[in-house]
């Protein structure tokens, strides 16, 4: 299924269709989404996560002057997400930048790890008009959430979580969209159902469990092939997830267990024949800045092969993004990403989505 997150753009969906037929390695239209890196900086130490073992890039949250900079160059953007490595409710100016995109009319979300949802910081992000918020939980009980983010924060967690969902509904704010997400692994795909009761119990309604994603030939922490449930799931493995679509549904609640999206229900079929990276469609919609200005093909590169300089196509604190959108970086990898020997980041990502 190809339908995009719901409540996002229309006119996203318009483009996401027609880059079926436009892709070369020139692009034909400017892209429809950024993701920008508001900061690198993280405050737990999850096992599945890069940054957790090596510094990526210098420790950084993106400047104001940087951000808008940024967005500024693409004025009628039609969707936003303000994540990469780290966590953005660290950064000070978040609200403010959630605003600013806002004014422009852009769809606007994030990955949270919830531990500095304070109602401060919950309410900053109903004033600035955050569509979603997307809560990355990874563990049913304070046990395995432990030795999966590497902190004991579970019931911290739960508590804000908690009680941002008692303010909106108190409050009758609808927005931000609220959703639990758990990386499918091997260790703990069998927590799905009781994760779907813990979702339901904090009044959040969406629940998603994610594809894991991991360097294929240096696996880091748990981000191992061995871990990895994507089309390899077992008996057992189905089992759990039928069963936490069967709790979901009893409790009216939106499940999606692909096991390997970003964005609910925009993962790609592998196809019978061809290669799977064929299907992606981000280096032509999509643009990804680090913290400190780098232009990424995608969000997930980090995670797929070790090491900036592989795939680095661009600066945006020295170029134009017209200038590095159009330039001979990208055009080499969009032409990599069409052929038979894609970038080595494409070729370890394995997931089928795109936007």
């Amino acid at each position: 299924m190809n339908a995009l997150t719901p409540g996002a753009p229309a006119a996203s969906r318009r483009y996401f269709e027609r880059a079926e037929t436009d892709r070369t390695s020139v692009p034909v239209r400017k892209p429809v989404c950024l993701y920008l890196e508001t900061t690198n900086r993280c405050n737990l130490l999850c096992t599945t996560c890069p940054r957790t073992y090596e510094e990526l890039e210098p420790p950084a949250d993106m400047s104001w002057e940087l951000f808008t900079s940024i967005v500024d160059q693409i004025p009628d953007l039609e969707r936003c997400v303000l994540h990469g490595v780290g966590e953005p409710m660290l950064v000070p100016d978040l609200d403010r930048m959630v605003r600013y995109l806002k004014d422009r009319g852009t769809y606007v979300l994030f990955n949270t790890n919830g531990t500095v949802l304070t109602e401060k910081n919950g309410r900053a992000m109903i004033a600035a008009g955050l569509d979603e918020l997307r809560v990355s939980l990874d563990a049913a009980n304070a046990h395995s959430y432990r030795a999966i983010r590497g902190k004991n924060y579970f019931d911290r967690i739960l508590k804000n979580v908690r009680a941002f969902r008692d303010l909106q509904e108190r409050e009758g704010h609808t927005n931000p969209r609220v959703s639990a997400w758990l990386t499918g692994l091997k260790e703990t795909i069998s927590e799905l159902p009781d994760f779907v009761h813990v979702a339901a119990e904090l009044g959040v309604r969406e629940v998603y469990l994610q594809r894991l994603v991991f360097f294929e030939q240096e696996a880091i922490g748990r981000a191992r092939p061995d871990q990895a449930l994507y089309e390899q799931i077992n008996t057992d493995e189905a089992a759990y997830i039928a069963e936490a679509a069967r709790v979901a549904a009893e409790l009216g609640m939106v499940f999606s267990a692909s096991g390997a999206a970003s964005e609910p229900g925009m993962s790609l079929k592998r196809p019978e024949e061809g290669s799977p990276w064929s299907m992606c469609r981000r280096p032509w919609t999509v643009m990804y800045f680090t913290a400190n200005g780098r232009a990424l093909p995608c969000c997930i590169a980090p995670f797929s092969q070790r090491g900036y300089e592989n795939y680095t196509l661009g600066d945006a604190t020295t170029q134009s993004l017209s200038d590095i959108w159009h330039g001979d970086a990208y055009k080499a990898f969009r032409a990599g990403l069409l052929s038979e020997t894609p970038p080595a980041a494409c070729a370890n990502c394995g997931l089928r989505w795109s936007l």
